[in-house]
């Protein structure tokens, strides 16, 4: 996990992780604007195989949002577009939070990295076309003031996937009839995770490289929300020759598959018929011994 500094992609500081840890194959799990600091999953090897869980899973984030001031990017990156006097009270403030709280819809900033006819939205916008955007249904789970000093603001927000906290400062300021922009943008949390186990890139810089790699958590720390399956020998073959296997649980579930001596084997699927089917399979995951297989099938 990642403490992104501001001012870089979070692919630039995914290809630095890469590099430091030397890893083949390498993905991050939700993109963080360049103005955005906070916590990045990276994943390396194998676990890139399980990027969704964090992809789909609730973020948090603390904001500041400058009131009186709107930009091209609704933060505090793009040009001043407009400039607009502030008299809003805490009650005002209060009672405006309420819209942005539970299901809402939201319009998706024209400087974002969504895809029309397969260009980047920002790409249209950097070129002076404007495409029109269909707003969608996100849910904020939790929105509250942290302070608030005039023209400027600070919240925390907790929010489902696609949620744009630049849209909502955006929002916002409109709602207020002064406009306002995204000032600064840390991302504290994403699903289970926190910045608490983040490590920036200049202290990974810093560590020689066992003491480096002891920071690394394990693929299945991504799956701990799953319920467990434990499989003998030949349950443990045939899972990873994608047969399925019988299963008592409840249906319509995912479950994180472990062989012997604990080795996680990958993610499977339950279905209504009482059976587990391979979605996500280890590639190196160990494979059961000729003697093994003697022995479940004399």
């Amino acid at each position: 996990m990642l403490d992104k500094a501001r001012g870089a992609s979070s692919n630039a500081a995914l290809q630095q992780a890469k590099r430091l840890y030397q890893a083949a194959k390498a993905g991050h799990a939700g993109t963080l604007d360049p103005l955005a600091t906070g916590l990045l999953p990276v994943l390396f090897g194998e676990a890139t195989k399980f990027s969704s869980d964090l992809l789909d899973a609730d973020k948090s984030y603390a904001a500041e949002i400058r009131l009186g001031v709107s930009t091209a990017t609704a933060d505090a990156e793009g040009e001043v577009i407009a400039v607009r006097p502030v008299s809003v009270s805490a009650e005002q403030l209060g009672a405006a939070l309420t819209k942005f709280r539970g299901n809402i819809l939201q319009t998706p900033p024209l400087y974002s990295a969504l895809k029309h006819a397969g260009k980047p939205l920002y790409a249209y916008a950097r070129a002076g076309i404007d495409i029109e955007r269909a707003p969608r249904q996100v849910t904020i789970h939790a929105l509250e003031l942290q302070w608030f000093e005039g023209e400027r603001l600070a919240l925390s927000v907790t929010c489902s996937k696609g949620t744009y906290i630049r849209s909502i400062a955006h929002d916002l300021g409109e709602l207020l009839g002064c406009g306002a922009h995204l000032l600064a943008l840390r991302r504290t949390a994403v699903g289970r995770f926190g910045l608490d186990s983040a490590h920036t890139l200049e202290r990974l810089e810093a560590l020689p490289a066992a003491a480096r790699d002891a920071l690394l958590l394990p693929v299945d720390a991504l799956l701990q929300d799953l319920p467990e399956v434990r499989l003998d020998p030949a349950q443990q073959l045939r899972f990873l020759q994608g047969q399925a296997l019988p299963w008592d649980g409840p249906p319509q579930a995912r479950v994180r598959v472990y062989g012997g001596g604990g080795a996680l084997l990958g993610v499977g699927e339950a279905d209504a018929s009482g059976m587990i089917t391979p979605s996500r399979v280890i590639a190196n995951a160990p494979v059961p011994g000729p003697a093994q297989k003697i022995a479940e099938n004399p």
